[in-house]
C-alpha cells in the first residue's frame, strides 16, 4: 500500500487539528479509545483513513491500531500514524502519554488540500467529530484551521518561547481560530458566561465543562471578509483588553500575504524561479512569489567585447582545451546521480544545475577550500563547455583559469570568473546563475 503524502499534490494550504486532553489508564486501552475510533469511523466524511503505521503498514482496522500502539509503545509514551492511499492526503497521529497527570493523549490532523473542507455539511461533520473526542477526553485545547494561517499567526507558541509555553500553557486566548475547544480552566479564566455569549456560529458546553467555539461554518473560506469580521469579533469578545480594529487588521494582513500572486518572472529564469517557489513553505509562496516577480537578475558583468579579448598565452592550445573538458567532466561526476541532464551539457542542464546548488546551499553547506579549489574550476568549465556547444563559441585558453575565455558572436565570456561569483553565497546563485549568462550570450551571439 502506497501511503499518499503532500509532497504528491501541488504546494498548497492543508487543513490542520491539533487536540490536546486526557485518558484514562484506569480502563482497559481498547475501552478507552473505542469511542474515538467510533466517532473518527462515523464523521470522516471521504477523508477517513486506510492504512495505520506502527513499525509496520497495516490496513485500517481498529485492531490494526492496537497493534501500532503495542509496536510503538514504551513504558511512557505510545503512538501511531494513520495515513490514506488516495486524494485527499491525510497525514494523522496518535499518541498517548503516561509521563502527565493526568496521561495525555495528543492528536494531530491534516488534510490536504483545505479546499476538500469547502462544504458546510462536512465541516459540520467534522466538527460534531471533535465534539465527541472532547467529550470523552477532557480537552486542554484543541483548534483547527487552515495551516498557512495558523503558521502566520506563530501558533503553536504564539509568540512565547518553549520555557513560557511549558509552564503557562493554554493561559490565555491568544487567538480564536475557525474551531476552537478550550478547556474547563482557561473557561474559568475567561468566564464561562462570557464565553458561552461571544458571537459565533456555533458555541456549546460539553459535558465535562469544556466549551466549544466555532467562528464560521466553513473552513475552507476562512480569509474571506465576512469570516475574518467573525473571528475578530469572538477573539475581542474573549479578551476584552484587545483592540477589535486592530485584531481584525491583523487578520485582514494575513489574508493578504495569503492571497494568489501570478508569478511574472523574468523570462530568463521563469523555470527555475518556479522551482525555487515550490521549495517554499505554503504560508510563504505567495510571499515569496511577489519577491521573485519583483526581483531582476543583475546583468552579467563577466565579459568583454571581443575585440578587447586576451590572446592564448598557452604553449599547447589543444592541451588546455582537453584540460577543460576534463573540468567539466568533474563536475558531471559530482551531479550525475542528482542531475542526470548534466550528461547533456545544455541550457536546461545549467538551469537544474542552478536549482541543485540553489535547493542544497551549497556555497556555506559545503567546505569553503572545497569549493574554491575542486567546485568552482568544474563548474567554470562547464559552464564553458555548453556555450562551446550549444552556441557555437570558441574557448580561448589562458595559463590562468580565469582569464580563459569562450567568444561567443561579439563577446568573450570569462566562465571562470562567473563560477567564482556563483559560488559566493546562496542569494549569488540566483544573481549570477548559469542560465542567466547564457541566455544573455545567446542574445548577444548575432
Amino acid at each position: 500500500m502506497k501511503v499518499l503524502s503532500e509532497h504528491d499534490l501541488k504546494v498548497e494550504d492543508s487543513f490542520v487539528l491539533t487536540l490536546d486532553g486526557a485518558f484514562s489508564l484506569q480502563v482497559a486501552l481498547e475501552r478507552e479509545l473505542a469511542p474515538f475510533l467510533q466517532a473518527l469511523e462515523e464523521y470522516s466524511d471521504g477523508w477517513m483513513p486506510d492504512v495505520v503505521k506502527g513499525k509496520r503498514q497495516r490496513k485500517y482496522a481498529r485492531a490494526a491500531v492496537w497493534k501500532a500502539l503495542e509496536e510503538r509503545g514504551s513504558e511512557r509514551y505510545t503512538h501511531c500514524g494513520l495515513y490514506r492511499t488516495q486524494w485527499p492526503v491525510l497525514d494523522m497521529a496518535l499518541g498517548l502519554s503516561s509521563r502527565t497527570l493526568p496521561p495525555g493523549l495528543n492528536i494531530v490532523i491534516v488534510v490536504k488540500p483545505l479546499s476538500f473542507f469547502a462544504e458546510a455539511e462536512r465541516c459540520h461533520r467534522f466538527v460534531e467529530m471533535v465534539r465527541a473526542w472532547a467529550s470523552h477526553h477532557p480537552v486542554t485545547y484543541a483548534k483547527a484551521h487552515s495551516l498557512d494561517d495558523v503558521e502566520l499567526a506563530g501558533s503553536p507558541n504564539f509568540g512565547r518561547d518553549d520555557e513560557t509555553r511549558r509552564r503557562d500553557g493554554f493561559d490565555k486566548v491568544y487567538e480564536v481560530f475557525w474551531l476552537n475547544v478550550f478547556g474547563p480552566k482557561l473557561v474559568e479564566t475567561v468566564g464561562r458566561e462570557r464565553m458561552l455569549s461571544t458571537p459565533a456560529h456555533r458555541v456549546e458546553e460539553l459535558p465535562n465543562g469544556s466549551i466549544l467555539l466555532v467562528t464560521w461554518p466553513t473552513v475552507a473560506d476562512f480569509a474571506s471578509k465576512e469570516a475574518r469580521l467573525a473571528q475578530a469579533r469572538a477573539h475581542a469578545h474573549l479578551r476584552p483588553d484587545l483592540d477589535f480594529d486592530t485584531l481584525l487588521r491583523s487578520l485582514h494582513e494575513r489574508s493578504a500575504m495569503l492571497a494568489p500572486v501570478e508569478p511574472r518572472f523574468h523570462p530568463d529564469l521563469a523555470s527555475l524561479l518556479s522551482r525555487v517557489v515550490d521549495r517554499a513553505a505554503s504560508h510563504e509562496r505567495q510571499r515569496r512569489i511577489a519577491e521573485l516577480n519583483a526581483w531582476q537578475p543583475p546583468e552579467p558583468e563577466e565579459w568583454r567585447p571581443a575585440d578587447s579579448a586576451l590572446p592564448p598565452d598557452v604553449d599547447n592550445p589543444e592541451h588546455s582545451l582537453e584540460s577543460y573538458s576534463d573540468l567539466a567532466e568533474h563536475l558531471v561526476a559530482l551531479l550525475h546521480s542528482q542531475v542526470p541532464s548534466v550528461f547533456e551539457a545544455t541550457p536546461e542542464s545549467l538551469t537544474d544545475a542552478d536549482f541543485y546548488f540553489w535547493s542544497e546551499e551549497f556555497p556555506t553547506s559545503r567546505l569553503r577550500e572545497a569549493i574554491d579549489e575542486h567546485a568552482v574550476p568544474a563548474i567554470g568549465a562547464y559552464l564553458g563547455e555548453v556555450l562551446v556547444r550549444n552556441l557555437g563559441g570558441r574557448w580561448i585558453p589562458r595559463q590562468k583559469l580565469e582569464e580563459a575565455q569562450v567568444l561567443v558572436g561579439n563577446r568573450v565570456w570569462l566562465p571562470f570568473v562567473r563560477a567564482r561569483n556563483y559560488m559566493r553565497s546562496r542569494q549569488s546563485l540566483l544573481d549570477c546563475s548559469l542560465t542567466c549568462l547564457y541566455r544573455v550570450a545567446e542574445r548577444h551571439r548575432g
